[in-house]
C-alpha cells in the first residue's frame, strides 16, 4: 500500500481510517462527533413562550451564544438525551451561552409531566403547533442549533450526543471563550 500511495497521502489514508475516533479541526476548534459548521445565515425568527407562560425572543440574547435546541419526548434519541443537556446546564448558567430548549408540538401536560422526570430543573419553549421548527427545518429530532453573539447560524448538531463528555463540554468552552 506504501508503494503506490505518494509519501503525504499516507498519513491521510491512515487518518481517514482512524476517522471516527479523531475529532474534526476547523480554524483551530476540535468538533466532536455530530457538529456540522453551518454557512453563518441568519438565524430564523424564534418567539415562543415557555411552560410558564413566559415569552422569548432569540433577539434577546443578542450578543450572547444560544444553543436551541429541537426535541419532542416521543423521541428515543431525544429522551435520552435531555438528561445530558440537563446535566451540563448548571456549568453554562451565568456564561455567555443560552441554552434554549424548544418542544416540537406536543400539549403542556406531557412536556411538563416529562420534563420533571427527566430534567426538572430544565424549562422549554412551546412551539405548539410546530410553525416555528417547521421554520428552522431541523433534519430530524433532536436537533441544536449554535447561532453567534450576531445572531448567525455557525452550528448544527444532528441526533442526540453526550453533552457532559469533554469533548462536547470543551466544544462549548472555547466557542463562548472567543
Amino acid at each position: 500500500m506504501q508503494k503506490i500511495i505518494k509519501k503525504g497521502q499516507y498519513f491521510l489514508v491512515a487518518l481517514m481510517i482512524n476517522l471516527p475516533s479523531v475529532s474534526l479541526v476547523y480554524a483551530g476548534m476540535s468538533l466532536p462527533k455530530g457538529i456540522i459548521k453551518l454557512d453563518g445565515r441568519d438565524a430564523p425568527q424564534l418567539q415562543l413562550n415557555d411552560l410558564d407562560g413566559q415569552a422569548y425572543d432569540i433577539r434577546q440574547s443578542h450578543g450572547k451564544w444560544v444553543f436551541v435546541h429541537f426535541w419532542a419526548s416521543w423521541c428515543g434519541p431525544c429522551r435520552r438525551e435531555m438528561r445530558s443537556i440537563a446535566d451540563m446546564a448548571p456549568e453554562f448558567k451565568k456564561s455567555k451561552l443560552d441554552l434554549v430548549l424548544v418542544n416540537t408540538a406536543e400539549d403542556e401536560d406531557t412536556v411538563f409531566g416529562f420534563l420533571g422526570h427527566v430534567a426538572p430543573d430544565l424549562n422549554t419553549l412551546m412551539d405548539s403547533d410546530g410553525s416555528v421548527t417547521e421554520t428552522w427545518k431541523p433534519r430530524g429530532l433532536p436537533a441544536t442549533y449554535l447561532v453567534s453573539p450576531e445572531g448567525k447560524l455557525r452550528y448544527v448538531v444532528l441526533g442526540g450526543r453526550p453533552w457532559t463528555q469533554p469533548a462536547y463540554l470543551n466544544f462549548l468552552r472555547q466557542l463562548i471563550s472567543k
